[in-house]
């Protein structure tokens, strides 16, 4: 079992605290003070690899036995968000799938029967967290890819899925009180560049901003470095985080 594994299994949240980790490229593990845990979009395998040449460049956190998810989302069904190696072995643990409408066909294929479509403008109920399906923008050709905004308790995190620069969600999405926000800015494949990507989160003000997206493969792209300098100057007011994968945090 790995050290990130140990870790997401054994940490105890507080009352009134949720946990979270970043689980790297745009995968999230969130812990409520009753130890249920709920996984976003974890890319566990190398499935990308062998279905479109995309070799994995940052290590694999945890093995799909290591940890027993209660819930399981997934924001679109691109592979390093739907993992097709990885999702089957983690429901068999009997965790729930909530996944955005694109990803019935990859269940079907899969043998999955059981699915909660995340469908813009739902919210699901899922034990300690409520999850609510909110608007992305990943171009035309994933039109069912969402975002999701989860709450637990008094806590609430905001993942922006794969979405490219759009003031208007941002601008909505600034209504919500967010204490943490997960957003792209590899800046490939319609999603939202570092620049953009601080111009996004500088519009939504959550109390807490973390980049991801970016390392994992080399043709996705991304500068954390560059975000962190345009944080600094154009944003100083804004706090933000540059997370290591498996880093642990409590909002």
């Amino acid at each position: 079992m790995t050290d990130t594994a140990v870790k997401i299994n054994s940490v105890r949240v507080p009352e009134g605290r949720l946990g979270v980790f970043f689980m790297g490229q745009a995968g999230a593990v969130l812990k409520a003070p009753d130890d249920e845990l709920l996984a976003v979009d974890l890319y566990l395998s190398d499935c990308c690899e062998r279905y479109f040449g995309f070799k994995r460049l940052m290590p694999k956190l945890i093995g799909t036995a290591d940890v027993k998810f209660d819930y399981i989302c997934a924001t679109h069904a691109h592979y390093d968000h739907f993992d097709p190696d990885s999702v089957p072995a983690l429901l068999a643990h009997g965790g729930k799938l909530y996944a955005a409408s694109d990803c019935r066909e990859e269940c079907d294929r899969l043998g999955i029967k059981e699915m909660e479509e995340l469908k813009v403008g739902t919210k699901h109920t899922a034990g300690a967290f409520t999850i609510e399906a909110v608007e992305c923008d990943h171009g035309e050709g994933t039109p069912y890819a969402v975002g999701l905004y989860i709450t637990c308790g008094e806590k609430s995190v905001y993942i922006a899925g794969d979405t490219c620069f759009r003031p208007d969600i941002a601008e909505k999405m600034s209504g919500y009180k967010i204490d943490l926000m997960f957003a792209p800015i590899n800046g490939a494949y319609g999603n939202l560049d570092w620049k953009q990507g601080a111009d996004f989160f500088a519009i939504v003000r959550p109390k807490l901003c973390v980049p991801c997206h970016y390392w994992n493969f080399a043709e996705h792209g991304g500068d954390p470095g560059k975000f962190a300098d345009e944080m600094k100057s154009a944003h100083p007011d804004l706090p933000y985080r540059l997370m290591t994968p498996g880093e642990y945090t409590e909002i």
